[in-house]
């Protein structure tokens, strides 16, 4: 019995962590698709420098900024690009994929307030490794493309029947 339950995870009388797993491969229909959307703050980007170790004052020195041809800061390319983890590993497939490849070609700096969505469609189903291949995009509220790319998955195993 499930004692705290969220969408995907709970708790058991136990104590122990129950989990949903993603959709396996013999679940996945080609053309499936979902996406992840999230306004990218000033703060963001400095705990993003942080975390990264990349304090190009291109994204945190405004009056540097203003010398390069976007005339302010702008995002990391890989902030945005982040993005497409929640959607992959809690959307499509979901909880316990594996991604094993993901490439990216960038379109378009993402700028302090810009709202990124990252969206994935199922493109292939390798059959021969029980793999999924994903077309990947990224765009900002006024639906400009910023980066567009695809990925390689495992998808979870198949559930037990319960």
């Amino acid at each position: 019995m499930i004692v705290n339950n969220s969408d995907d995870i709970g708790v058991t009388e136990r104590g122990v962590m129950d989990f949903e797993l993603g959709k396996s491969y013999g679940e996945l229909q080609l053309g499936e698709n979902a996406s992840f959307s999230k306004t990218i703050t000033e703060t963001d980007v400095y705990l993003f420098a942080g975390i990264s170790g990349d304090f190009n004052p291109m994204h945190v020195n405004e009056a540097f900024a203003k010398q390069t041809p976007f005339k302010t800061r702008i995002a990391h390319g890989t902030l945005p690009l982040s993005l497409i983890a929640p959607v992959l590993g809690t959307k499509l497939p979901g909880l316990g994929t594996v991604a094993v490849e993901i490439s990216c070609r960038f379109k378009a700096p993402t700028f302090f307030g810009d709202t990124i969505t990252a969206s994935a469609r199922v493109t292939e189903k390798i059959e021969k490794k029980r793999w999924v291949r994903l077309a990947l995009t990224w765009k900002n509220q006024r639906n400009e493309l910023i980066a567009e790319g695809e990925a390689v998955v495992i998808p979870p195993p198949q559930k037990p029947p319960v």
